[in-house]
């Protein structure tokens, strides 16, 4: 005999077992966004904790590295293994490249892409993908992070759940940013991180509806990787007292310093992606090419394997000399452009920081200069790394909190804010990209933050015109129009040759106006055909057809379905164009401002 449970009698675990309730509870009050929130941050706490356990197996196994050592601060001594683990991996992710190309023929889209245009949509197959590769170039040593896979893992979860649920645009694109900020959260151990991190980088904004549940999500979710595997990164900037107002001019100054480094990093990483596009290299192959250089570099130095946790601690607790310091940034900044040039997965989130810790360094020698000066070479490294990431990824807020959370010292927080505010102003007046944006911007794609500007794309002309126009044969004699199209019967026709291709479009109302009883009604009404070059295209947004509608100065115009064979399949007018699209743009502004 089967026993059942009347799950009505528990309440709130009815409602979170019952996808209906969950989704009405969703939409009619801020507390299911809450909820939904929270429970991304369990998942995306899981899932961070999975990854990095994951990799840290793969160093032990492959490097021969005990499972406490970091692989980047580790003494390996055998040579040929330092040299074919890279190899071997590029060929591993090579190998799964080309099976990826055989069936699946859409790219991959990342959480920035996916909230600029997709409205929050992220396929949970392609981020599991995404996660696998960056663990296989990670895992292998590459010189990449793991906290791009942390966030396509962790939010292509959440927009899973989020498309399950039947959410509306706007509360797609918060869940989705639920579980970036627990990634990046429980990847540092650091909520106010991660939580900054949504807001700047995956939703775009800040608004008080979204507020709580990204919170909510970094606090469970750092809570969870606590609970699992505890949390060591920490530095320890020993005794230092209030800083001075001498200490922000070389803040200030490292802060632009590190700016022109991180365009310089972005831009060779750029060129070196351009490179091996423009290579004669299949792309499958490339990874173990990737790999036998990165291999080559290790051999100098294993510092340059990995995202470069222990590398960085390893750098940050003794004296290091200048020549060191430069050689080490420099290889360091060669191999994270090589892994990502030629293929293997991952970011430059903590490459970054471990490159503007040894920015930071290197710059405290410099310290004698400025007068009345008090920093420490420990805090010149923890102002070179929030200012080096701020100008490659992103978010001075992100950046400042980070150094708050890792350091617990509010002084040098403010020593920090100051510093990545010169950074982004930098970059932003001479570069304008994130490192994110510029590969968008390399694609062809104008994306420069996650503001919501899918909406317009998705607000297209063959989602606007009318197809039931009025059309006649090019050439029409006056008389055979006049029988067609009485007056008032239609305020324009559009003009088709016989082979069906667009000719133009005629006013109605302007030809009867211009006839007198002296006319002759068997002339054509060729010498009124207005906009013979100028028509809409069903892919078009409002935006576009706007910009034509103003060029044009006209009140409506013919939509064509290509360049090539120009056959009519609609009209739109211009009003309507521009009250559906200023009818979407106070929809996204009520969405933000929470109205709705």
């Amino acid at each position: 005999m089967l026993l059942k449970i009347d799950l009505r009698r528990y309440g709130p675990l009815h409602t979170l077992l019952d996808a209906g309730r969950m989704r009405a509870l969703l939409r009619r009050s801020e507390m299911g966004m809450v909820i939904a929130g929270a429970i991304v941050g369990v998942t995306s706490g899981l899932a961070v904790t999975g990854m990095s356990l994951v990799s840290r197996e793969m160093h032990s196994l492959i490097f021969g590295i005990s499972d406490v050592e970091r692989l980047s601060s580790s003494e390996i001594d055998n040579k040929f293994l330092l040299l074919a683990a890279p190899v071997c991996g590029g060929v591993l992710l090579g190998l799964l490249m080309f099976i990826l190309a055989k069936t699946r023929k859409k790219p991959m889209v990342d959480p920035i892409e996916a909230n600029a245009l997709h409205g929050g949509r992220l396929s949970l197959t392609d981020s599991i993908l995404v996660a696998v590769q960056n663990l296989i170039s990670n895992g292998f040593g590459a010189s990449v992070g793991l906290e791009a896979g942390y966030t396509q893992l962790a939010s292509g979860i959440a927009s899973k759940l989020g498309l399950k649920l039947q959410l509306r645009r706007s509360d797609l694109r918060v869940l989705v940013g639920c579980g970036a900020a627990g990634a990046i959260a429980a990847a540092f151990n650091a909520p106010l991180t991660g939580a900054f991190y949504a807001f700047e980088l995956i939703i775009g904004t800040y608004t008080i509806v979204s507020l709580t549940p990204v919170v909510v999500s970094a606090l469970v979710s750092t809570q969870v990787a606590r609970f699992l595997a505890g949390s060591d990164f920490v530095i320890d900037v020993g005794s230092f007292g209030s800083v001075m107002p001498a200490d922000y001019v070389p803040a200030v100054l490292l802060g632009a310093f590190c700016a022109g480094v991180g365009i310089l990093i972005m831009q060779g990483v750029a060129f070196i992606e351009e490179l091996a596009r423009r290579s004669s290299i299949a792309p499958p192959l490339r990874p173990a090419l990737g790999g036998v250089i990165v291999g080559l570099l290790a051999l100098v130095t294993p510092q340059v394997l990995s995202a470069g946790h222990g590398a960085l601690h390893l750098n940050l607790d003794r004296e290091v000399a200048i020549p060191i310091l430069v050689g080490l940034f420099l290889l360091k900044s060669f191999a994270s452009a090589i892994s990502i040039g030629s293929g293997f997965r991952g970011g430059l989130f903590f490459a970054s920081l471990f490159m503007g810790a040894l920015l930071g360094k290197l710059f405290a020698y410099s310290a004698p200069y400025f007068a009345h000066a008090t920093l420490t070479p420990v805090i010149y490294a923890v102002v070179g790394m929030s200012s080096l990431a701020v100008a490659v990824i992103g978010g001075p807020l992100t950046m400042t909190f980070l150094a708050l959370e890792i350091t617990g010292d509010f002084p040098i927080t403010v020593l920090v804010l100051a510093a990545v505010l010169s950074s982004s102003l930098v970059v932003r007046s001479t570069f304008g990209y994130s490192f994110a944006t510029w590969r968008f911007h390399l694609r062809g794609e104008s994306i420069r933050s996650a503001h919501d500007v899918g909406w317009i794309r998705n607000l297209t002309v063959d989602k606007l015109m009318r197809a039931d126009v009025k059309t006649a044969r090019a050439g029409i004699s006056m008389e055979e129009f006049k029988e067609r199209f009485p007056i008032g019967s239609a305020q324009r026709v559009i003009l088709v040759e016989d082979s069906g291709k667009y000719a133009g479009l005629v006013l109605v109302p302007e030809i009867y106006a211009s006839l007198t009883d002296s006319d002759d009604d068997s002339n054509g009404v060729d010498q009124f055909v207005r906009y013979r070059n100028d028509f809409l295209q069903p892919q078009m947004n409002a935006k576009q057809a706007a910009a034509i509608f103003d060029k044009t100065e006209s009140e409506a115009l013919a939509v064509v379905n290509n360049l090539v064979e120009r056959t009519v399949v609609g009209q739109l007018s211009e009003a309507h164009t521009l009250r559906r699209y200023s009818e979407e743009l106070d929809r996204r502004r009520r969405e933000v401002s929470g109205e709705i």
